[in-house]
């Protein structure tokens, strides 16, 4: 089990820790931090002193550091042979509060974690105030902006005057722009490649015929006698 999120105390040992008590108190079997299978507890039970664990080999727990009465460093090792032991564990007391020292990879790793938490934490803020809209693209909208836009007094909106778009009709304007700029380009008939407008040949106009002066004569008089009405009739005599 990971235990170096939990501490152990014993507070009626706290008033008599010096160098001399620090490893029975350590060796309490309420300790989670104790393994009871190690020479301490054997040179314990047998009732010799501290220094016959350099006889032994197995788990031991030694006093690595003390500054009493405050802080005390106590180190769980694997001894092999009287000269050479392999570290295992650090366990620090402050003020009787029993701690298990973390190793190297530990603090990389929590450190790791940490930075990793911050840096997501930071872009899913960064996301909440991304805002975003197809006519007007990414902007940035932040929570005091609203309570600086709430606080400020409303300023009255000036009434724009129309402009001419909007008074006059769209097609009056398009009826001016075409007299502006006529078009140069024609298209005849759909499909076709239009062609500018000065290749397009005008078809003459037909010249009045000759009238010949006789039947300017004939069509007067018609409409001189049709003004006048028929002639009289006379009447015959018997």
């Amino acid at each position: 089990d990971n235990l170096l999120g939990i501490s152990w105390v014993d507070s009626s040992w706290i008033p008599i820790l010096n160098n001399g008590s620090v490893l029975d108190y350590f060796s309490e079997r309420s300790n989670p931090f104790y393994d009871r299978t190690c020479n301490n507890e054997v040179v314990k039970m047998q009732r010799m002193t501290l220094d016959h664990l350099n006889q032994m080999v197995g788990v031991e727990y030694i006093l690595l550091h003390a500054q009493e009465p405050i802080l005390f460093i106590i180190r769980k090792q694997q001894r092999q042979s009287p000269t050479q032991v392999v570290p295992l564990a650090d366990y620090y007391i402050i003020a009787g509060v029993i701690y298990q020292a973390p190793d190297l990879g530990s603090v990389i790793n929590s450190r790791v974690l940490t930075a990793v938490h911050g840096i997501q934490s930071a872009f899913e803020e960064a996301m909440s105030y991304c805002r975003y809209h197809p006519s007007k693209g990414y902007w940035w909208h932040f929570k005091d902006q609203e309570e600086r836009e709430k606080t400020k007094p409303k300023a009255k909106k000036k009434e724009e005057p129309s402009s001419i778009f909007q008074r006059q009709r769209v097609d009056a304007l398009l009826l001016d722009l075409r007299q502006k700029f006529p078009p140069r380009f024609v298209q005849q008939k759909p499909g076709e490649k239009p062609i500018p407008v000065d290749q397009i040949k005008k078809e003459p106009e037909p010249a009045p015929e000759a009238v010949k002066p006789e039947e300017k004569e004939t069509v007067k008089n018609t409409q001189s006698a049709g003004a006048k009405g028929p002639p009289e009739k006379r009447m015959r005599l018997q």
